[in-house]
């Protein structure tokens, strides 16, 4: 089998123990396959919108010794699964984030007895987070990593409420209070691309500027510097 990358690995480590998985998006079926290998799901389906990715997930599957455990199925977003197959636990990593929230917004009726989301956006962290808090999930943990010169989020959510903040929602409620030696490279780098493109902004265009200073200053609030 493959190695996982670590993105995934880290995915991986927020699936409980025993999971019903769907994995939204599975590509090559990498994800089930390392759960099932580990004893850590019972069941998984594959799901995949693109007739590629889903016969070599199909390839994959079937050459593993797990054929009878992970069903890969040709669907789109969240209508891979049935109320039959009792899934608790959705992964959906590795996609915009605005594409996410469309995801879980389109199969929002099949989620009634989901237990835990663990979503990976690319980007668009913020409008996740949204949709998470408008549907009635709570974040209960979350992860940040670099991999091959990238940073990636990982949101874990259950059912609930909780209020977050616009800072919460930007920067993360945990990533932000962690404030890890990765969230401070991911926060610094956006910080200069920002600062690099207000200085291609002439005077004369106030309200563009203020936008990008609105950015700027709320990532050196939340790395806490000083002007």
């Amino acid at each position: 089998m493959e190695e996982l990358s670590r993105r995934l690995k880290t995915v991986a480590s927020f699936v409980p123990q025993g999971a019903r998985l769907l994995d939204v998006g599975s590509d090559h079926a990498y994800l089930p396959l390392y759960l099932m290998a580990k004893g850590q799901i019972s069941f998984a389906i594959a799901g995949e919108v693109v007739a590629g990715p889903y016969q070599s997930a199909l390839a994959h599957v079937s050459s593993s010794a797990f054929a009878k455990s992970i069903e890969v199925r040709l669907a789109d977003g969240l209508s891979a699964m049935t109320p039959a197959d009792e899934i608790d636990t959705i992964v959906i990593a590795g996609m915009g984030g605005r594409l996410i929230s469309r995801i879980l917004g389109n199969g929002c009726a099949g989620l009634e007895q989901v237990q835990r989301l663990i979503l990976q956006p690319n980007n668009s962290e913020d409008e996740v987070r949204s949709w998470l808090q408008q549907n009635g999930y709570v974040l209960i943990a979350e992860a940040i990593l670099e991999e091959s010169g990238k940073f990636y989020e990982i949101l874990v959510a259950e059912a609930g409420q909780h209020g977050l903040s616009d800072k919460e929602l930007r920067f993360g409620p945990f990533l932000s209070q962690e404030k890890s030696d990765v969230f401070q490279a991911r926060w610094l780098k956006e910080k200069a691309k920002l600062e690099q493109a207000l200085s291609q902004i002439p005077d004369s265009k106030i309200k563009e500027r203020q936008v990008l200073e609105e950015r700027i200053l709320a990532i050196k609030e939340v790395l806490d510097e000083s002007e």
